[in-house]
């Protein structure tokens, strides 16, 4: 469940494979809920268990609450946690922060040389670009830092995509972006109509409104930063200062209901090449370790959580 296809995979194989993490997850999950089953009469509430699938295509979370995942027991809080290319045994927590959302459009030009006439229009849209994906394992340890950087170079971000594809004599420009902070997205929208306003025979049009960035609580987030710090030690606690600029996660919509926590679970094994603990990597091999760090932070911090 939740493999990732080989699409999106970066230096991957041609079949899907668990190079997010997920089953790293899941056994977290097993294990905090096998703790806290043997603590239950120490407890004073009652913890939830939920599996939330399809997190990254940003639609997991959308079905589970279209089901009524809460709706015979409500939680009063949510917390999560994620794999991320940080040291084995260390936490990266997210108050204030976490992951960008995404918005869709599409521009449709018609009359003679559409095509070509796109292919410039995405271009001039690819540039509203201000970070580009990382290509070596250079780009990802300046990443690493930046993203644990206050007032970085990742503060501010619009991450851009544009394709064109050609459809019954006419061209389409579709385009996906993230950018943070979220209330870019009104500003980016119009420098996009700008853009193809140039083209008098241009279209543009957003179905939606934007996927909500997913940013965790400060409160909670500076409860569970002075938890793990007690509990794993101040120098196993990091804290994240930017968004990552090329993931998403849906995840945001159970934080837009419930406040919680969203924290990053290092899996990096010691001396190992960064992309072995970056997620979509085809090199992606965690060290499985963590899971039990996972597993002693976790049923801790929902344990006090009950009280």
């Amino acid at each position: 469940m939740d493999a990732v296809p080989p699409s999106d995979q970066v230096g991957g194989g041609t079949h899907a494979a668990h190079l997010c993490g997920h089953d790293m997850h899941t056994a977290v999950g097993v294990g905090v809920a096998e703790v806290l089953a043997r603590l239950r009469n120490r407890l004073a509430g009652t913890v939830v268990f939920v599996f939330q699938p399809a997190e990254e295509t940003l639609t997991g979370a959308a079905a589970m609450l279209d089901d009524g995942v809460f709706a015979r027991l409500r939680p009063s809080e949510i917390h999560a946690l994620h794999c991320g290319p940080f040291p084995v045994g260390q936490f990266v927590v997210t108050p204030g922060f976490g992951l960008p959302g995404q918005d869709r459009g599409v521009i449709t030009l018609v009359g003679r040389d559409a095509t070509a006439r796109a292919q410039r229009l995405a271009t001039e849209i690819g540039g509203l670009s201000t970070v580009s994906r990382p290509a070596t394992s250079e780009d990802l340890e300046r990443l690493v830092a930046d993203i644990q950087a206050p007032d970085g170079p990742l503060a501010e971000f619009v991450f851009m995509q544009a394709q064109v594809s050609e459809a019954e004599g006419r061209a389409e420009v579709r385009l996906s972006y993230r950018c943070w902070p979220e209330d870019r997205h009104t500003a980016i929208r119009q420098d996009i109509r700008r853009l193809a306003s140039s083209d008098g025979q241009a279209s543009v049009a957003f179905p939606n409104d934007p996927f909500p960035a997913m940013v965790c609580p400060e409160r909670e987030g500076q409860a569970l930063k002075r938890y793990l710090r007690q509990a794993a030690g101040r120098d196993r606690v990091r804290t994240l200062h930017a968004a990552i600029p090329f993931s998403g996660e849906d995840f945001a919509l159970f934080l837009d209901r419930l406040p919680g926590t969203y924290t990053f679970l290092g899996v990096r094994a010691p001396g190992a090449a960064i992309e072995t603990s970056y997620p979509h990597f085809g090199a992606f091999d965690p060290d499985e370790r963590a899971i039990g760090h996972g597993v002693r932070a976790m049923a801790g911090w929902l344990a006090r959580r009950t009280r």
